[in-house]
Order: C-alpha cells, then structure tokens, then sequence
C-alpha cells in the first residue's frame, strides 16, 4: 500500500508527465520498428486491420469454444501489421501487433510513464539530488529505446510469411544465418524481460521512497494547544 500510494501521489502531481511518456513509448513502440525496417529494407506500402477483429469478441465470450483453445488463440491473435511487399514476389518484412504484444506495451507505457512521474516527483522534494535524478532519466531514456529495439515482429519476417518471430534488429539486416536469427530471437526475449524487472523495480523502490515521505507528518511550525482558562 505504500509503494502504491507513493506512485499514485506522483502521478497525480505529474499527470502531463506520466501521460507524455506513456504516450511517447505506445507511439514508439508501434511506429519504431516499422520505421527502422523501412529505412533497412524496403518502405512500408501495406497497413491494414485485422478484418477478424470484429468478430474476436464474440469468440472470446462463446461459450462453446473450450477454456484452452481460447488460451492458446487469444493471446496470439494479431490486431494490425505492416509489411511491405517483395520485388521478387511475396513479402519482404511485416510487422503485426498481436495481443500479447498490446498487453506489454501497454504494460511498459504505464511502467516508464510512472518512473519519469517518481523521478519528477522526487526532484521536486529533494532538489540537491539533481544530477543523480538527471542520470536516472537518461537510463529511463535508454531503456525505453532499448524496449523498443528487442520487440519481436509478428507473422511474417526475412523470409516472408510463417518464418519464425525475430527482433526488428535482426530483420533489418539480410543474409543472416538460422543461428545468428535463433540467438537474435533469444537475446530480445531476453533483454526484454531484464529491461522490464530493471523498470518495475525501479518503480518499486521510487514508490516506497515517494510513499515514506507521504507518510511524514511535518512537525515543524506545529503549535500546540493552549488551555484555556475561564474566569
């Protein structure tokens, strides 16, 4: 409850703060990496919705399809790609958001938004910490670069539809062997997950220290009750 506290008190002082970031890393997080394949490989030319999506709803609330297939299916059931077509026929790269992937970014957004609000927060009350709160936001930078960086593409990748889920960076480049793609592939799974506990740390211990000064009663200034005295 304090850390919970402490991170709901810096945002509420910081709201444009926290929903910037969140913002800044949804939009990063859908619009980088076709950007980053774009200038790579070939400019995207295709974007569409899943034209199924209508239709998810109802599957996710039938009840006659089993528990197990819906959790098997759900989770990797993508919402939009981008992909840009091959000269040589079928597709050069794509890239699809799935609901997996909505769930961390969305994650991710909350969890950067409410680290740069905790580091705002704790500036404001300890102003000689400055230069240490400036290196935290430089990490916080980084890390929402390099979140970005290790996401994984959707269906379709180098060699076009149905090859195996890489990271961005690895479908940026051509000519890459099968194990230098499987060790990309791991190595974003990775970095991701160490990137993500660094970040939810981070927020823990900024949100206990924010909830600790929440909970410090100002004694300075205090008076204290006079008796009064009848006639």
């Amino acid at each position: 409850m304090r850390v919970i506290r402490g991170i709901f008190r810096a945002i509420a002082g910081h709201p444009r703060l926290f929903v910037t970031v969140a913002v800044a890393v949804v939009t990063l997080s859908i619009l980088g990496p076709p950007a980053v394949l774009s200038l790579a490989r070939k400019p995207v030319d295709y974007f569409t919705f899943n034209p199924w999506i209508r239709h998810f709803p109802g599957y996710v609330v039938s009840p006659t399809i089993p528990l197990d297939q819906k959790l098997e299916k759900v989770p990797a059931f993508a919402l939009f790609w981008f992909s840009a077509d091959s000269p040589y026929g079928g597709t050069e790269w794509g890239f699809a958001v799935d609901v997996t992937d909505v769930a961390r970014i969305l994650l991710l957004a909350a969890l950067f938004g409410a680290y740069f609000a905790l580091l705002a927060h704790r500036r404001a009350s300890l102003p000689a910490g400055a230069a240490a709160l400036s290196a935290g936001r430089r990490g916080g930078v980084a890390g929402m670069l390099t979140s970005v960086v290790g996401l994984s593409t959707g269906p379709c990748s180098v060699m076009g539809c149905g090859a195996p889920v890489i990271p961005v960076v690895g479908l940026a480049f051509a000519g890459l062997s099968s194990g230098t793609l499987a060790f990309l592939s791991g190595l974003s799974r990775v970095t991701s997950a160490l990137v993500l506990l660094a970040l939810a740390a981070a927020v823990v211990v900024l949100g206990w220290q924010a909830g600790e000064a929440s909970d410090a009663v100002p004694t300075t200034g205090v008076r204290s009750p006079v008796p009064r005295t009848t006639p």
